[in-house]
């Protein structure tokens, strides 16, 4: 049983909720609507069941009282989120991967932003996303809804300063390439490290003149003239992806 101390979240939907248990999620509870029933919230029951996660089963007017700020639709989990990974253990998961590479985000604050991030790097394969802990968008519950279960698949670790978690990486042998829609280098035409880290910059203004500091390179993703930039999550996924497909080759 978890501490009820601890600070906890709520998640909604089906989806969400199956694959935070399937992750090994700390998960305190779960609630559904009564007329819920069908096979996919069948099986989150015996999963929760075998996980030993109470699930709770009220009427859909008194689950949208209870949670009037989630989209449930009509499942629920609450999740403790005093489990974060700190800022500390980074270099221990970065160590077990045999290939790690990480996505830095530079303040972006909106949660769907941030949630499509983390889905991007979960589908990805990214070992973890690192953010700014202050002026950012943390993994509330429209980050995680957003996320569709990838909040739950790739480590998500807030740090106290970027630039210096940026330094520290690299110490650790990583590049830091930045996003950066004025940089004349494309990514298409430029040769990316193994060891890297993607640094996508906040919706307001992109990367800030500090955290571009600390980035070894910058490339843009080109286009057309009339365009000037791409939401920072749609330039996120499409830097992710073209990564995994040179690592695949």
């Amino acid at each position: 049983m978890s501490d009820k101390s601890q600070a906890t979240d709520w998640i909604g939907g089906v989806h969400a909720v199956t694959a935070a248990l399937e992750a090994g999620q700390n998960i305190r509870r779960i609630r559904l609507a009564r007329d819920k029933a069908d096979g996919r919230t069948r099986a989150l029951t015996a999963a929760a069941d075998k996980a030993g996660v109470p699930v709770e089963t009220l009427e859909r007017g008194a689950l949208d009282k209870a949670l009037p700020d989630i989209n449930h639709q009509g499942c629920a989990a609450e999740l403790v989120t005093g489990h974060v990974l700190k800022e500390s253990e980074l270099p221990a998961l970065l160590a077990r991967s045999p290939r790690p590479w990480v996505l830095a985000l530079d303040q972006v604050q909106d949660p769907h932003n941030l949630g499509a991030c983390l889905r991007s790097a979960a589908a990805a394969g990214v070992t973890a996303v690192i953010a700014p802990r202050k002026r950012a968008a943390g993994l509330t519950a429209a980050a995680r809804k957003v996320a569709a279960g990838g909040a739950e698949i790739v480590p998500f670790v807030p740090v106290t300063n970027l630039a210096r978690a940026l330094e520290r990486l690299k110490a650790d042998g990583f590049w830091a390439v930045g996003l950066a829609g004025d940089s004349h280098a494309s990514i298409y035409a430029t040769a990316l490290p193994e060891r890297i880290v993607w640094v996508a910059g906040g919706e307001a203004g992109g990367l800030r003149a500090l955290t571009a500091e600390h980035c070894d390179m910058q490339v843009s993703i080109p286009m057309e003239a009339a365009m000037e930039s791409l939401n920072v999550s749609v330039a996120t996924a499409i830097a992710l992806f073209e990564t995994r497909r040179r690592r695949a080759g």
